[in-house]
């Protein structure tokens, strides 16, 4: 890993070469809540996948995750500030313009990039996001009550459970997490994601009780598209086939 400083926050990331080429198109992958760069786009194999497509892969850690700074005040974790994170570090790499993917945050994310810095963006990818990029604000804020329980065991909401587990099996900062959750709550209205002219792939499991409908954020969106990942959950749906391979070809079709 390498780090730089993204409006004085240390962050962490990796700058993976394509295979087989000397130059690719960069793709930037923005990890989801409690995740990582490597839980999210490593250890699924994506980065492998997309290297392999041709792609140069940029991954990093969020700010409060992984192997970047932990902060503990929720104003600092705001989707635009986390934004240009992402903007900052595209930058600090010298690069233009990228394709952008992100997971569950991570595409709330992306999309908060995408229409606050157009020209960075190429095309868009929302995976594990789809209405509930306008109609709500991210995972409910007991998802931060868990990250503040004693333990596991104080904890009976399955949604709760879940969350507060995975962190655990990831030795997370649960105080990091708690003001992320507590931070970035802002969502887009209709109107400014109809703003949003990047072609746009939206990508959910069909058992996602998460994401919310991705054809009508599809729907809103200039130059969308809806991929259905059958059969996954939020959760299992990251380093599924049928996602990847609908990826690749929305990557290969796109101007």
């Amino acid at each position: 890993m390498q780090t730089f400083l993204s409006d004085g926050v240390i962050l962490a990331f990796r700058d993976i070469p394509p295979e087989g080429i000397d130059l690719g198109e960069p793709i930037l992958l923005i990890h989801g809540f409690a995740s990582s760069h490597r839980i999210n786009w490593v250890d699924p194999r994506w980065a492998t996948t997309l290297a392999r497509a041709g792609r140069r892969v940029i991954l990093f850690d969020n700010r409060g995750h992984g192997m970047s700074q932990k902060l503990y005040d929720p104003e600092a974790y705001s989707n635009p500030r986390m934004a240009g994170d992402a903007a900052n570090l595209l930058a600090h790499l010298s690069i233009r313009r990228a394709d952008v993917m992100g997971y569950s945050m991570g595409a709330r994310i992306g999309a908060f990039l995408a229409r606050e810095r157009p020209a960075l963006v190429r095309s868009l990818i929302l995976g594990g996001l789809g209405v509930h990029l306008v109609e709500g604000v991210g995972l409910p804020l007991g998802i931060a009550d868990a990250m503040e329980a004693p333990s596991l065991d104080a904890l009976s909401d399955p949604m709760q459970r879940m969350f507060r587990a995975f962190a655990d099996q990831n030795h997370s900062d649960l105080k990091a997490l708690a003001a992320c959750i507590r931070g970035s709550r802002q969502t887009l209205a209709r109107e400014e994601v109809a703003e949003i002219e990047t072609p746009a792939l939206v990508a959910v499991g069909t058992a996602d009780a998460v994401a919310g409908d991705p054809h009508a954020l599809a729907a809103m969106l200039p130059k969308g598209e809806a991929l259905d990942i059958p059969g996954r959950d939020h959760n299992r749906a990251v380093g599924d086939r049928i996602y990847k391979e609908g990826v690749l070809a929305f990557l290969a079709a796109r101007a």
